[in-house]
């Protein structure tokens, strides 16, 4: 089959429509008159000139280009790319909601305020705090929220000395950057030889001059940090505050809560943990919650319930103000509401349970082919290493785009940093053991290959529409529009 590989740009013809518009009725407005010269274009905008047919083509033809979780197995690790069940996207489209204006009276707009305020309640029991935000539009914005929250507690009680953050070497990205962008300063502590936090290293930073600690937990090779509530004990002594980056929660939610286990802030991915649509771009939404101590300054509103109406409360003088225009992404927040109410308590641990057990079946699957730095029990991801293979030149690259060639979209690689060569593996709780088993007989079989014809691996891919690109060009001087 030849393929057009044209842009839609380059199949304009001068003249052609796809469309037709009614006559205008209604009077026409001198923009130019109105609101002045500087409202107009200097020139026409430059839009493809196409038929319709032109124009079905190209946007089907993108969507076959475009790999997601509709399409086949997504084991992207610390990402939880699971299956979103269509009935949400069915709710969230219903007109009631998609009509709804942000700006319309709230004695209009009780329904959703409803909603709001419901979910503030179920994520509170499902985190273990008192009252949730879901303001934040994903979870780096939620991670900026709470650190905001934590120096402002901190400053509430006269104590600015407070300034550093400790996040653990195997962090997620964000943690740092969030706290850095934040003010404070970053200080980093090693993992231990099972790959949780050094409880000695963080003893020798802990004083009076730190303002909390960003943990995940799971972290992010997988792995339980079994000493949580000592570290929460420490922090909480020398007068921390604990934050708990929720990026893993798919692995806990039903069985264990932040809260429970020491933690002051916690965010959540609702567009990863519960089962709304991730990646492309968003829209997401990282809802944060708090202890009562800290009640008072998450930011405004918070939708309360007086007098059987649901209202806006600005009343907050502590608060750190608003971190999203009107309350967030409402959709997101619509569609992860609907997953908890369809999987209830049990649902939700239950999807926890599955998605721990396909991790440990994959990695019991794997250990003997791949390197495992931490193989021990791990919760629902956890991190291959390809440093076996690289002794034949086939590196976690050279795995990750073979998999493309074999209708897989690849794990994680390169992260956590503190693991060579690393594969970083989620496989979810919506994925069969027949998916499962197929993946890791393609893994199997890369890994053989990787001894006896390691340079068949180093050409892949060859079934996608670009092969190897200049990765550090692409991410330094990338081409984001097209020109003519």
């Amino acid at each position: 089959m030849i393929r057009d590989e044209r842009l839609i740009f380059e199949k304009s013809v001068a003249g052609r429509i796809g469309f037709s518009l009614p006559e205008n009725d209604v009077p026409e407005v001198d923009l130019a008159k109105t609101f002045g010269e500087g409202v107009l274009r200097d020139s026409e905008p430059e839009i493809p000139e196409v038929s319709e047919v032109d124009v079905i083509r190209h946007y089907t033809n993108l969507s076959k280009r475009n790999y997601g979780v509709d399409s086949g197995f997504y084991p992207l690790g610390s990402c939880t790319m699971k299956y979103n069940p269509k009935i949400n996207e069915d709710i969230a489209a219903m007109d009631g909601f998609s009509r709804m204006h942000p700006l319309q009276n709230p004695l209009s707009a009780q329904g959703s305020l409803e909603i709001l305020y419901r979910m503030d309640k179920l994520l509170s029991e499902i985190l273990g705090m008192e009252r949730v935000t879901l303001q934040p539009a994903a979870g780096a914005q939620g991670e900026m929220t709470g650190l905001m929250i934590i120096k402002a507690y901190h400053i509430s009680r006269n104590d600015e000395k407070r300034v550093k953050i400790i996040v653990p070497d195997s962090s997620h990205g964000t943690n740092p950057a969030s706290a850095a962008l934040a003010g404070f300063e970053v200080v980093h502590i090693p993992s231990d030889e099972k790959g949780c936090v050094d409880i000695a290293s963080l003893e020798t930073i802990l004083d009076d001059t730190v303002a909390g600690l960003m943990l995940t937990n799971p972290n992010t090779l997988g792995l339980f940090e079994e000493d949580i509530l000592k570290i929460s004990e420490m922090v909480h002594k020398c007068g921390g505050l604990l934050y708990y980056d929720g990026a893993n929660m798919n692995a806990i939610m039903g069985i264990a809560r932040p809260g429970d286990m020491g933690f002051d802030i916690a965010h959540v991915n609702l567009n990863k943990t519960f089962s709304t649509p991730h990646g492309g771009g968003g829209p997401g939404s990282g809802p944060i919650g708090v202890v009562k101590e800290l009640v008072p300054f998450l930011p405004v509103p918070i939708i309360e319930k007086r007098d059987d109406y649901y209202v806006f409360d600005y009343d907050k003088p502590l608060s750190i103000g608003k971190v999203k225009s009107f309350y967030g992404n409402f959709s997101v927040v619509l569609k992860a509401f609907c997953y908890i109410m369809m999987m209830g308590s049990e649902g939700l641990k239950s999807a926890s349970q599955a998605a721990v057990l396909n991790a440990n079946y994959i990695r019991k699957k794997l250990e003997d082919v791949y390197d495992i730095p931490y193989n021990r029990i791990c919760m629902h991801e956890f991190v291959l290493s390809a440093q076996r293979q690289a002794k034949n030149g086939v590196t976690a690259l050279d795995i990750a785009k073979n998999l493309l060639d074999e209708g897989y979209h690849p794990p994680t690689i390169y992260f956590p940093l503190i693991v060579h060569e690393a594969l970083m593996i989620e496989p979810t709780e919506t994925e069969s053991p027949e998916t499962l088993d197929a993946f890791i007989n393609t893994m199997r079989r890369l890994a053989g290959q990787a001894e006896t014809d390691p340079e068949k691996l180093k050409n892949a891919p060859k079934t996608t529409y670009v092969s190897r690109l200049d990765e550090v060009k692409a991410a330094r001087t990338p081409v984001l529009r097209w020109r003519p």
